[in-house]
């Protein structure tokens, strides 16, 4: 496990020494959760604009699926006869 210093501001330090006190858990466990946290959301974040291109990509080519194709699938949702989606 590496070792990193930070500097945290005050308006970060009191409120974090709170909390740590509250949850009976360490300031480097709250630290360590937050960040894993901002990591998982990155990632997420990361996918879904990589997602987003693709797509983009996809309409510049032509590559589409027809509205009432998507809007009947949607309707279909939950019934006993769901469509499978729709495909370019």
């Amino acid at each position: 496990m590496g070792v990193t210093s930070i500097r945290l501001k005050a308006e970060i330090e009191t409120p974090l020494e709170d909390l740590s006190k509250k949850l009976d858990r360490s300031k480097n466990y709250l630290i360590n959760r937050a960040i894993k946290e901002f990591l998982d959301r990155e990632f997420i974040d990361n996918s879904r604009w990589g997602e987003t291109l693709e797509a983009l990509d996809s309409v510049k080519s032509g590559k589409l699926v027809d509205e009432k194709q998507v809007n009947n699938w949607l309707k279909s949702w939950g019934h006993k006869n769901e469509l499978n989606p729709p495909k370019v």
